[in-house]
């Protein structure tokens, strides 16, 4: 039993590592953007290659779908970006857009823009738009009163250098309004998602009968098989803290090394 108890010291700090370590959190975002419908309604895939985290004054840092309130979320928060691995390059310019995907089930080929800045940078692991261009500078959440929690989705794209945008939306200091997100991309000749993330608001109390889009439980979700940006294939689970499961990666070991770990028990025993 002696040496049973060393293996789980030895195990331990190996799924926690596991846990914490960016493409493992990256499965998690995965997760919730299928389960909260953001895939495929709004994106029809979604195969990140950083981790994006949104920070607010006063509030911290987010987990996936976190409900807050309009109040909470009323300054420009800060952005950070985590690579997923190594081979994972952060440099270049990309484009920053928030987008209101309303409720669960509604029709996203129009959005509310909330945010749109092009050019900005990652340094030091935050987004930077010090040198960038905002066609819609940040604008809080605001849904109707009684509308349902909507799902604010934060998304930075790679911005290649052949990047032009459409006439509509090339001058600085256009406001809040509709557009159509995916024939943006489409046509300013935006690249790959590299990571994204989102937070849910409602304002007053919903009288119709909505899906729920706050945080996702561990035990409710169903396996995600992770692209090969993560450099993954394990089944993925969510990031909050309060999660009764440690994921496949450490759960497959964990029960592995606890099969091996009895069986040595019982022969030295």
């Amino acid at each position: 039993m002696f040496a049973l108890s060393l293996l789980f010291a030895a195990i331990l700090p190996f799924v926690s590592a596991q846990s914490d370590s960016p493409a493992f959190r990256i499965e998690g975002i995965e997760a919730h953007f299928t389960q909260s419908g953001i895939v495929p309604s709004l994106l029809s895939t979604f195969d990140p290659s950083a981790l994006l985290t949104i920070n607010y004054d006063g509030v911290g840092d987010l987990t996936p779908g976190q409900g807050v309130t309009q109040e909470q979320v009323g300054p420009t928060p800060k952005i950070k970006v985590e690579a997923a691995n190594s081979s994972v390059s952060l440099s270049g310019a990309y484009t920053l857009a928030m987008v209101d995907a309303d409720v669960v089930g509604s029709d996203t080929s129009s959005v509310t823009r909330h945010w749109l800045v092009n050019g900005v940078a990652v340094s030091n692991n935050e987004v930077s738009n010090s040198s960038a261009t905002a066609i819609t500078e940040y604008a809080g959440p605001a849904p109707a009163s009684g509308s349902g929690p909507h799902r604010y989705v934060i998304i930075l794209f790679e911005q290649p250098s052949s990047f032009k945008a459409p006439a509509d939306l090339s001058q600085p200091n256009i406001g809040v309004s509709k557009f159509d997100l995916n024939a943006y991309v489409k046509d300013s000749g935006l690249g790959n998602i590299v990571a994204a993330n989102y937070l849910t608001v409602e304002v007053g109390q919903s009288t119709l009968s909505l899906s729920a889009t706050s945080p996702v439980q561990s035990s409710t979700l169903a396996p995600v098989t992770s692209g090969s940006s993560t450099g993954s294939s394990e089944s993925a689970n969510p990031t909050q803290t309060q999660s009764d499961n440690n994921g496949a990666i450490g759960l497959g070991t964990v029960k592995a090394c606890i099969g091996f770990g009895l069986a040595l028990g019982i022969a030295l025993a």
